[in-house]
């Protein structure tokens, strides 16, 4: 023990003599002095070595290698333009020391990336191979900066996985794993991470990430936390939860590109983690951050994937887009809407600007990029001020186009121009016809039943809406419904419903619930009034809006029939009590069936306590609508 710490201050005032500026003789004496006694100490020491055998200790294990001068070498290496010319400077003969080599190989490999096309040749070159042993034999002396510089630089000249100075470098990494700095393993990352998983290279990867994991708190910018979330983070669960823990650390320190490249890893990784959704919207909407268009529409797209509402970050985002609107292309147009109407979020100056900016550009916009602006004014239910206008352009682009497009994207369309009530006879006939129903008929993905509910609606709204229109239409056996994987879960606004009207009832066969129609709706809850205000038994009178109903009696003659509709949060635009789109067709489409509508918004009911207060509003509800029909 003693030795061995005799041999490290030798060496250290060794070095120090060398590496020190000239000293004056008193300082060199002094120097000497204490060389010579800590040698004597160490000769008369009896567990030491003998003075003769420490100083070859010392002289073949050096304690640390420092970086050298900077040489002649150096400048040619960074000046080099041509990687031809780094391998004349690997063969002219010049005093290399331990990282040359490398950092001539690092050079060769940025120089090849703008030439690709000569990597192959360049790479089968003697120097080249020379200079790739050279740099194998001197890699345990490599620096740690320039040793993962050179193991991503290999990777980028694509050496073959069987190369043993790749495999050299690639273990010479792994055992330093421990000692190299968290700025090294990260750079490891962010460059590296892709070529080990298409190399295959497994073990080093995995340590990679465990040393990443373990040593998260080390962490200091936010260039290298967001880097290591967008390259890596997907690849750990347990290291991607620690850099959501540090990004709400280092927060402050965000820019807005900071944000906007957090929010889109976790977009793409499908990562809903609301902490930081809530922090990253309260620096974006505190903080005067100039936000260009491209971050905005970024913005836009990661709250819409995620479905995250803020009514703030949103009144920024659309105050800010509209300046933005006349510069921005169809596709960014298309995504600027898909994004808003993911979020509900119906911002009228902004729409208005957008429907505007269509119609100035009208001959360059493509039918995809309008089929997806029509599909988010239906979902928002938003009709433009020049809703004649901008209608005429879309049924022009559908009138020569809408055949060529996918059956999916041919009811999509249709049925968003039904919820805006713009639809035309030829374009119901296009996606009612016989051949497009059967490939969504037996639809087993959630995409295809939803699809084919699109169709069952677009088949309502000819019946209901469009008198004139005689077929094609759905045959009988489409209509019949079946369970689906669309099917939600009770919730509690509609178990209370159902246990107050079954209270109001008094008898089980006096009312139906969850009513699957013919329209492709289910109605919450259907009963008969008389012209008493009494209930009459279901089974026993006929039911037009049922695919198949075995009563055929008529109904009595002034008799009511009511449907009840509950409209949840999810139901309405953000902070509106304002419809979605689907929900208000639903509710056209009872009307004009001949039901009574009652409407249960959850806004309203949540202001009622008790049963009986619950109850005397349905009975209320009820009285108002008989009345208003009355009064037509």
């Amino acid at each position: 023990m003693a030795a061995h710490l005799i041999k490290r201050c030798t060496c250290l005032l060794r070095e120090a003599a060398r590496v020190a500026p000239v000293m004056s003789p008193v300082g060199r004496l002094q120097l000497a002095a204490m060389t010579q006694r800590t040698v004597t100490f160490s000769a008369t020491s009896p567990s030491s070595y003998s003075s003769g055998s420490l100083i070859e200790l010392v002289e073949k294990e050096p304690v640390f290698t420092p970086y050298p001068e900077r040489q002649e070498v150096d400048q040619l290496i960074e000046k080099a333009t041509r990687p031809e010319e780094l391998l004349e400077i690997s063969s002219a003969g010049h005093h290399f020391h331990q990282n040359h080599a490398a950092l001539i190989l690092i050079q060769f490999s940025r120089l090849l990336s703008k030439k690709p096309e000569f990597k192959a040749s360049l790479i089968q070159d003697a120097r080249f191979q020379q200079l790739l042993q050279l740099a194998n034999s001197q890699i345990t002396s490599v620096w740690h900066g320039t040793l993962v510089k050179l193991l991503r630089s290999l990777y980028s000249l694509a050496l073959p996985q069987t190369s043993k100075e790749l495999q050299s470098v690639e273990q010479e990494v792994r055992w330093r794993m421990r000692r190299l700095k968290y700025k090294h393993l990260a750079f490891l990352a962010e460059t590296s991470t892709a070529y080990m998983q298409e190399r295959d290279s497994k073990e080093l990867l995995a340590e990679l990430l465990v040393n990443l994991e373990r040593r998260w708190a080390e962490i200091e910018d936010g260039r290298t936390l967001v880097a290591l979330m967008m390259k890596i983070g997907h690849l750990s669960e347990p290291l991607m939860n620690h850099l959501e823990d540090k990004c709400l650390e280092l927060m402050e320190q965000f820019g807005p590109d900071d944000l906007r490249k957090v929010l889109l890893t976790l977009a793409v990784q499908n990562r809903r983690s609301v902490p930081l959704l809530r922090a990253i919207s309260y620096h974006l909407v505190q903080k005067p951050f100039t936000l260009t268009k491209g971050i905005l529409m970024d913005l836009a797209y990661a709250y819409g994937k995620f479905g995250f509402h803020q009514t703030q970050i949103f009144q920024r985002l659309t105050a800010d887009l509209l300046p933005h609107v006349p510069s921005l292309t169809h596709s960014e147009v298309a995504r600027c809407c898909k994004s808003l109407a993911f979020v509900k979020c119906l911002n009228l100056p902004l729409f208005e600007a957008i429907a505007q900016h269509i119609l100035n550009k009208a001959q360059d916009i493509t039918l995809l990029h309008l089929c997806n602006v029509v599909l988010a004014f239906a979902r928002l239910n938003f009709h433009p001020e020049q809703e004649d206008q901008f209608f005429s352009l879309v049924h022009k682009k559908l009138a020569s186009e809408l055949a060529g497009l996918s059956p999916a994207l041919q009811v999509d369309v249709v049925w968003a121009l039904c919820v805006l009530q713009q639809v035309q006879e030829t374009e119901l006939r296009t996606v009612l016809c016989s051949g497009l129903y059967p490939q969504l008929l037996d639809g087993k993905t959630p995409k295809d039943q939803n699809t084919f509910q699109k169709l069952l609606h677009i088949n309502a709204t000819a019946q209901l809406e469009h008198p004139e229109y005689t077929s094609p239409l759905l045959p009988d056996l489409a209509l019949v419904p079946k369970s689906t994987a669309l099917d939600k879960k009770v919730t509690p606004l509609q178990k209370e419903l159902q246990e107050t009207l079954k209270g109001l009832l008094g008898s089980a066969d006096k009312g139906c619930f969850e009513v699957d129609t013919q329209y492709g709706w289910v109605l919450d809850a259907e009963v008969l009034l008389d012209t008493e205000g009494q209930f009459l038994t279901l089974r026993d009178f006929a039911a037009p809006h049922l695919a198949q109903s075995p009563r055929s009696q008529p109904l009595p003659s002034g008799a009511k029939r009511l449907a009840f509709l509950r409209w949840e949060f999810s139901n309405f635009n953000s902070r509106s009590k304002d419809l979605l789109g689907r929900f208000f067709m639903k509710r056209r489409h009872m009307l004009a069936a001949g039901f009574l509508v009652i409407d249960v918004p959850y806004y309203e009911w949540l202001d009622l306590k008790s049963e009986w207060q619950k109850g005397a509003y349905l009975k209320d509800k009820m009285r108002k609508a008989v009345a208003e029909d009355l009064a037509k």
